[in-house]
């Protein structure tokens, strides 16, 4: 009861928390409404290239910096995706237009071109915000028929063809000029104007063209076809920039709809669709066949008009005697079962809340750092199923246990974070986490997460165990010779192709998101392919299980665990087929950061997909060795 009670004030908090969220577009985002002529912060984030997947700070280059650089303050979640947001030397007003202004103009060293350069061809785009949203170039403009498309900030220079002119192929260009185009709506219903767009088009303009008009900074280009090419012998660049104001007819609760418009809309759906309904029916085949199966056989078990070399025809009723043996390991198996529920608790909540909204893009960092929230408070249930487990196998030293399962996933996690940190910090990116952030992830940790896990232990341990059906016999019993497609690991891989069928469409989407800089906000898809997972990672087990006890092998504990995770396997072969045929890196470290996160997300599949199908296969064990009379 005492458990029943806190789980329930840390929902009524929940509850109260989303009540008083202000929602326009999305509950806790409130528009800004600026006055005319009022000042309008563009702030800097941080660059960013497909090509290296390391992310850098702004103003590790020499770009034009403000008088003094203020940092703004980020969240977890944006510091874990590598930004830095700082104000910048900008000088913007609302509806106020400028045709030309210069920013600066700097004499740089031979050393900071040559880092200039390197930055260019390795593709990285600059991301800059205004009233929290992201700068964004076209590349594609509005039809009759297609909206227009985007692509998040503009690229820092390009190589061999500048202002869309073919010039020198290894010429490096950089773009010094930026034309920035604010789109407003106002009308009656508020006052003063509220920002729902923002493009930026970048160009290579020489520093020589440049004409100032007067002290204001005002200027022209003489020649504004002629780019600014990056040459051994240049010592100075002028950056300029111009605002254009266009009043839009876009309300500011559907200004996100633009970032979030699908490039390929018509093909996703479909996919979405197909592996659904293929991820359904095949479902529906293995439980009609199991169905079926186990009723011909519990019939047959409890008719006591049939014969006793009958009963030898299927063997799963032969080891009822050892079926509920403990397994081997069993505080490791319980730790990983406290894991994977900690993990099943923090998805399938962080994708709730995303679906309904409440995890917006406008937000930025919400999805990360809520889901980092959702695991933390997840450690209550972590310890309680954990301690359980560990009881129902006859385990003894509950707090071992449960100290194994606050440690297991954070400690790899955190294990794998910091090597990946020691690579970053020589790189200098921001990818690398502030010392600060890791000391706050560890308090979270240790002051919040491995207290939970404890607490719940408490609890789980002061239940009863899990009740049995049958006795387990003193003496184990022997387990034939199997055949090979019942050997662990081709059960293992055979398990893992039905539960992948169903994800791996949507996956790909997921890997664009993360590793090709776009948005992901197709949440209701993504709860219906959750819940697709869950099914499918439940059945195939349940008939992998079955067949293994057919085969009197009553070894089903952690081979349960790991014939649903076997998805996981094909996750990361997929992974990696994605890195050689859609990404272009080629760097070390870069390819050490990729590596090193999908190991992090395929682990994390492991432990949920496995948690699933452990307690599927225990539930079901349960219910037929329950069903059958024994003597």
């Amino acid at each position: 009861m005492k458990l029943v009670r806190v789980v329930c004030a840390l929902l009524a908090a929940l509850s109260v928390a989303a009540s008083l969220a202000d929602c326009f577009y999305l509950p806790g985002v409130a528009p800004e409404d600026y006055k005319i002529g009022a000042p309008l912060d563009l702030k800097v984030v941080k660059m960013t290239s497909v090509k290296t997947q390391l992310p850098y700070e702004y103003y590790t280059l020499g770009f034009c910096k403000p008088t003094k650089i203020e940092r703004v303050g980020e969240n977890l979640g944006e510091v874990l995706r590598g930004d830095r947001i700082m104000n910048s030397p900008y000088q913007l007003k609302v509806l106020e237009a400028k045709k030309c202004q210069i920013l600066c103009t700097k004499e740089y060293k031979q050393a900071d071109l040559v880092k200039f350069r390197k930055r260019i061809r390795q593709g990285y785009h600059v991301q800059w915000l205004i009233d929290g949203l992201p700068a964004a170039t076209v590349i594609a403009h509005a039809t009759e028929t297609t909206p227009a498309q985007y692509m998040m900030g503009f690229a820092l220079g390009v190589v061999g063809t500048a202002n869309n002119r073919v010039t020198d192929a290894d010429a490096v260009y950089i773009n010094n000029h930026v034309d920035i185009k604010l789109k407003y709506h106002q009308d009656e219903t508020h006052e003063g104007v509220r920002i729902v767009g923002f493009e930026v088009l970048a160009k290579s303009v020489d520093s020589a063209n440049v004409v100032t008009a007067d002290q204001s900074g005002a200027c022209s280009f003489q020649r504004p076809s002629s780019p600014q090419k990056m040459t051994p012998n240049m010592k100075k660049i002028t950056w300029t920039y111009s605002v254009q104001w266009e009043r839009s007819d876009i309300a500011w609760a559907s200004r996100w709809d633009t970032y979030l418009a699908l490039t390929d809309g018509q093909i996703h759906w479909f996919s979405i669709v197909n592996s659904l309904v293929i991820a359904l029916f095949l479902s529906g085949i293995l439980a009609m066949i199991i169905v079926r199966t186990l009723h011909r056989d519990i019939a047959r078990y409890n008719d006591e008009d049939v014969q006793d070399e009958a009963l030898e025809e299927t063997g799963w009723k032969l080891v009822h005697g050892d079926v509920f043996r403990p397994p081997k390991h069993a505080a490791l198996l319980a730790a990983c079962v406290g894991s994977g529920i900690q993990v099943f608790g923090m998805v399938l909540i962080t994708i709730t809340f995303a679906m309904f909204g409440f995890l917006s893009p406008a937000i930025r960092g919400s999805l990360i750092s809520a889901a980092a929230g959702m695991y933390v408070l997840m450690a209550l249930f972590a310890g309680y199923f954990s301690a359980r487990t560990y009881k129902t196998c006859k385990g003894q030293n509950w707090k071992r246990a449960s100290l194994m399962t606050a440690t297991l996933y954070p400690a790899i996690t955190f294990g794998i974070v910091f090597v990946l940190n020691f690579f970053f910090w020589f790189k200098k990116s921001s990818a690398a986490l502030p010392f600060t952030t890791m000391l706050a992830v560890l308090a979270l940790w240790f002051g919040l997460s491995v207290p939970l896990v404890l607490l719940g232990s408490y609890f789980g341990y002061r239940k009863r165990p899990y009740e049995h059906p049958v006795r387990t016999n003193q003496i184990p019993r022997q387990v034939p010779d199997q055949v090979w497609y019942m050997q662990p690991v081709c059960s293992v891989l055979l398990a893992g192709v039905l539960p992948f069928g169903a994800v791996f469409i949507e996956l790909f989407f997921i890997l664009t998101a993360m590793w090709q800089n776009e948005f992901y906000y197709l949440f209701g898809f993504l709860f219906l392919v959750f819940l697709i997972l869950v099914i499918t990672c439940s059945e195939i087990t349940i008939v992998m299980v079955y067949f293994q006890l057919c085969s009197e092998d009553y070894h089903w504990w952690w081979r349960s665990f790991f014939m649903s995770g076997g998805v996981s396997v094909y996750i990361f072969l997929y992974a990696a087929f994605y890195f050689f045929t859609k990404l272009e890196i080629t760097d070390f470290v870069s390819a050490l950061l990729y590596f090193g996160y999908t190991f992090l997300m395929v682990l994390t599949f492991w432990f949920l997909t496995g948690t699933i199908g452990f307690y599927a296969a225990f539930v079901f064990v349960r219910k037929i060795y329950s069903a059958v009379k024994l003597d």
